[in-house]
């Protein structure tokens, strides 16, 4: 490698280690307040949340490979443009091309490097996020509980609801309604009350569940049929109430269990192939029985078995003499017809069979919309597993489309430091990233094609990129308004030429 080579490589590599670490930090940050209701407050211990923000750092470089590379090859280039380095290196017949040779090597390194992080590593974080945040809220129950909204308490037997949570550790609540379930898993028992405490320790293998001031209301179950028909109950008002639960399996919780659950984005490129082609076949399979379901109930497109032809032909033939000898004249049909099928029938049978009708055609209909809601997921979840490929081979060629929009463009606006290079790299940046969200939202729900929602992002910033390595090349500037002014007046001019020819 010769001298400029490394030179040039040394204030790149400087530029993007210093700016991928300050990056980091600052998404680290922005995450902290995202899950902090989820972790402030419970008692965890220190590493675990160092555990947490070790393994959410792998999935922060989606974001911050692609911001780096494009500020610090702007801050590179604006700095050598800046200082006059690059009219050196033009003044001794060395292009933008050639001083970017040892930059583009380096970046083809870093995409190959990006896939295998997006492909092999940030899956294997999002599975141990993912259980990391299961487990905490085994081993305190009151991290999994949530204001306004029925949450299963895994291994009591409850469904619990609370208007709101406070004190230390979101220990006091406010609004308890507990919906206990029996063996057979159903509701049967109703708890309302105006307040509660959680009273738990990790070292106790019981959970102390203490209810002020509300009603208790339980269905009685009856081994005999006729008192089963009455739906017997018990109810009962309260002014404290203690419910003690057994949680010694809750207390044995390895943080870091594995569960066997995975989605999209914990998953790489084979498992995703593999998924991608059992979902849709899974949804063929679904969509056929349904229709034959549907066929069936209905009595419509019956099929006819089919009959032996030759047979039929022999017969006919040998038949032929006879059927002619004892041919009759044709009598007139006494059969009633009528166009409305329906007038065939006695009034009392008409209003029986309009009825059945519109019961069957009601119950097809809920029948197709509640299916139309599972296929709707179905497809949801395989549009997501196709976004999720495309993702990882996208986000590794975006950090090389976004080196060749930031060097030229450092190269052009000939500035170098953190005032307008940060300024112009986070307004790209930004721009890419909402084109990134609203291109993946839409592909999600099935507005656009999951694979244009991927790489769209991405072919729009190619364009941009050819641009302005081109005008770097020749050696102008971004856009001037006399270069804009002249177009439109040779665009005015041709049109004057060919109105007077």
């Amino acid at each position: 490698m010769r001298i400029l080579d490394r030179y040039i490589l040394s204030r790149f590599l400087f530029n993007f280690f210093s700016s991928f670490v300050i990056l980091m930090f600052i998404f680290i940050f922005q995450t902290i307040w995202l899950f902090i209701d989820d972790l402030a407050g419970k008692g965890l211990d220190p590493v675990i949340f160092g555990k947490f923000f070790f393994y959410i750092m792998p999935s922060l470089t989606e974001k911050v490979l692609p911001l780096t590379v494009l500020l610090s090859s702007i801050l590179t280039f604006g700095t050598f443009a800046e200082n006059y380095e690059f009219a050196a290196m033009k003044a001794s017949g060395i292009s933008l091309q050639r001083s970017m040779r040892s930059l583009i090597v380096f970046v083809i390194f870093l995409g190959g490097v990006t896939f295998y992080f997006a492909n092999s590593v940030i899956p294997a974080a999002e599975q141990k996020i993912y259980n990391l945040r299961k487990n905490i809220a085994k081993v305190k129950p009151a991290a999994i509980i949530t204001e306004g909204v029925f949450t299963d308490l895994e291994g009591t037997g409850m469904n619990m609801k609370v208007d709101k949570k406070y004190g230390e550790e979101d220990r006091f609540l406010d609004g308890v309604v507990i919906h206990e379930k029996s063996k057979s898993n159903i509701n049967v028992t109703v708890i309302k009350a105006e307040t509660g405490e959680l009273v738990s320790s990790e070292k106790s293998d019981i959970l102390k569940l203490i209810l002020k001031n509300g009603h208790y209301y339980n269905e009685v179950r009856s081994a005999k049929a006729d008192k089963e028909r009455k739906f017997p109950f018990t109810k009962a008002n309260f002014d404290t109430y203690i419910i003690n639960k057994d949680i010694s399996d809750l207390n044995d919780v390895d943080l870091e269990e594995e569960r066997n659950v995975s989605t999209d984005k914990m998953k790489n490129v084979a498992r995703l192939v593999k998924d991608i082609d059992s979902l849709k076949d899974r949804t063929v399979e679904v969509i056929n029985a349904f229709s034959k379901n549907i066929s069936s109930r209905m009595g419509a497109f019956v099929p006819v078995s089919p009959k032996d032809t030759s047979k039929l032909k022999k017969e006919s033939i040998s038949s032929l003499d006879s059927l002619e000898l004892t041919m009759e004249k044709p009598k007139l049909d006494t059969i009633a017809t009528s166009s409305d099928i329906v007038s065939l029938y006695n009034e009392w049978q008409q209003q029986q069979l309009i009825s059945s009708a519109k019961n069957s055609t009601t119950n097809i209909l809920n029948s197709i919309t509640g299916k139309k809601q599972e296929l709707d997921r179905w497809y949801k979840i395989h549009r997501m597993h196709i976004l999720s490929f495309h993702n990882k081979f996208a986000l590794a060629l975006s950090c090389i489309i976004l080196f060749f929009v930031g060097a030229p463009l450092g190269a052009i606006i000939r500035k170098g430091g953190i005032g307008l290079p940060l300024v112009i790299a986070i307004i790209l940046f930004l721009v890419y990233y909402f084109l990134g969200v609203f291109s993946n939202n839409y592909a999600k729900e099935g507005n656009i094609s999951p694979i244009l929602g991927a790489w769209l992002p991405t072919l729009i910033m190619l364009p941009l990129g050819i641009f302005l390595t081109k005008r770097a090349t020749a050696d102008k500037g971004l856009l001037t308004i006399g270069n804009v002014w002249d177009g439109i007046k040779a665009l005015f001019k041709k049109k004057e030429k060919n109105s007077a020819v």
